[in-house]
């Protein structure tokens, strides 16, 4: 099962109570971290809204796949990736010097704690990590020795556009907690914290950095689309604060301890705007150099986090995320993802596949940039001038296999357009693949011009997708002029269900 197709209100919004800990009940103590199933626990339910909004006039409901109270004896890791478990990385060790160690991700008294520690025993990687200017080997600094373990741990799973927060306290040394998400061609740095820099620079002991980077090829820094400091009446090391991030389709608002500090929209940016895919959400401790390095007097130190917590609003567009545009790749969670997988890497694999083109329809039908509707990118059928004419009998372009899981009932498919003026297309295809099903939006010459529209038609299943259902969508040589055929632009689409 695809996760961003649940036949409902998507798997990621459920709107089930978070099951929590009462503050009576003690907290067990335990600084394992191995376990390759779910801690179930049977506690009472209680519901937890936004720190910035309390009383959840936002609609909000708790993403209960990712969200993490962090009780129990051991971390969930059918929910977390932990970086070096097992001998294994994703993406890469850490920000060299200091490497990722396992061991260092503890659950202590209902507190996930990060762990910084000076090992010189520990087997460092004998490699270098390089990072823009920075190429440096995991343990040393400058030929000498510098054995400092930090920790990492990785959503499995990620989500599109909500409201993420934790409440933390970083070490109070000079190493980093940072509170960050990544997804295709992109990065959200919700904070990046130091408890006591030794070098001056934008990350002071009473700072939080947020920023975002556009990982888009070519992935040559500079990549940073915004960058936000926020001077704090606080130490970061000092005491717990709640950090948070509202993403929505076109903004983002950041918030310490319920008040906003900063927003910015995708007006302000225009096509750098790049939050438009999916993000997992780290949770890591970094050594950045150029800040100072700890001394070995100094650790161990640990980032806590007390919580960890994704809300979204829900949707009855049954095919969101993965056909809300087309900005990325359409996920299949229930595959791994591979762990050498960057956020610009564009390369079809079990987890993430594309659209497809045939070589014929190339030359008509392209996913481009800068015209939109919501995102940054459309489809758009490029049309053709004086002389010219299609030159096959038809072009589409096809979602990939098991891309749709709807059950039998009645719909309403939806599409955005975009119609330039002249001889246009008559009709857009949408072909359901399994079972197979033609849909068809018609006269579309008589539809307003060079402005977005909504078109709409309503069908009826009469059986659930298969498998290997997908989407094609098509143009065909039949309904379009001989010569002269006007260019339009198409997004968002959506399946909702008839009530």
């Amino acid at each position: 099962m695809k996760v961003y197709f649940k036949p409902c209100i998507p798997l990621l919004l459920v709107v089930s109570a978070f099951f929590v800990s009462s503050c009576s009940k003690q907290k067990e103590k335990n600084l394992s971290v191995i376990e390759e199933k779910p801690v179930e626990i049977k506690v009472p339910t209680s519901k937890f809204y936004p720190y910035s909004d309390l009383e959840n006039s936002g609609g909000w409901v708790l993403n209960k796949t990712i969200s993490d109270e962090f009780e129990g004896v051991k971390l969930d890791t059918a929910k977390w990736f932990v970086e070096g478990q097992n001998g294994d990385y994703y993406i890469w060790k850490g920000r060299a010097p200091s490497q990722f160690a396992p061991h260092n991700v503890k659950v202590e008294n209902g507190i996930l704690k990060l762990h910084t520690q000076w090992e010189p025993d520990y087997s460092f990687a004998k490699e270098k990590y390089t990072d823009g200017k920075h190429n440096d080997g995991y343990g040393v600094l400058e030929g000498k020795p510098l054995p400092v373990t930090t920790a990492g741990i990785i959503t499995k799973k990620r989500f599109l556009h909500g409201y993420m927060e934790v409440k933390s306290k970083v070490g109070n040394a000079c190493i980093t907690g940072a509170f960050w998400g990544i997804g295709y061609e992109q990065e959200l740095d919700v904070f990046e914290l130091i408890g006591k820099p030794k070098i001056d620079g934008k990350i002071k002991e009473d700072t939080s950095l947020a920023t975002a980077h556009d990982w888009s090829p070519p992935a040559v820094r500079p990549t940073k689309v915004f960058n936000h400091i926020e001077k704090l009446d606080f130490r970061t090391a000092d005491d717990f604060h709640v950090y948070g991030a509202e993403w929505g389709v076109d903004y983002l608002k950041l918030f310490i301890d319920g008040k906003l500090i900063h927003s910015i929209t995708q007006d302000e940016v225009g096509t750098d705007w790049v939050l438009n895919n999916p993000m997992e959400v780290w949770l890591d401790s970094e050594i950045f150099k150029w800040y100072g390095t700890p001394h070995k007097e100094e650790l161990p130190v640990d980032f806590e986090i007390e919580y960890m917590r994704v809300w979204q609003k829900p949707s009855d567009n049954l095919i969101a995320p993965a056909f809300y545009g087309f900005e990325g790749p359409i996920l299949y969670e229930e595959n791994p993802r591979p762990l050498t997988m960057v956020p610009e890497d564009s390369i079809a694999n079990d987890y993430q596949k594309f659209w497809l083109f045939n070589e014929e329809s190339k030359k008509y039908l392209t996913i481009i940039h800068g015209d939109y509707a919501t995102g940054v990118n459309s489809l758009k059928f490029s049309g053709y001038g004086k002389n010219e004419h299609l030159e096959v009998e038809k072009v589409s372009i096809n979602s990939p296999e098991g891309a749709l899981d709807i059950p039998k009932g009645n719909y309403t498919l939806s599409m955005k357009v975009w119609l330039d003026k002249g001889r246009i297309a008559d009709k857009i295809y949408v072909i359901l693949q399994n079972p197979k099903q033609e849909l068809v939006f018609t006269d579309l010459g008589k539809q307003e011009r060079r402005g977005w529209i909504t078109l709409e038609t309503n069908f009826y299943r009469e059986l659930a997708s298969k498998a290997n259902d997908g989407m094609v969508i098509e143009i065909r040589k039949k309904d379009l002029p001989e010569t002269k055929a006007a260019k339009f632009l198409i997004d968002d689409i959506a399946i909702r269900e008839v009530k």
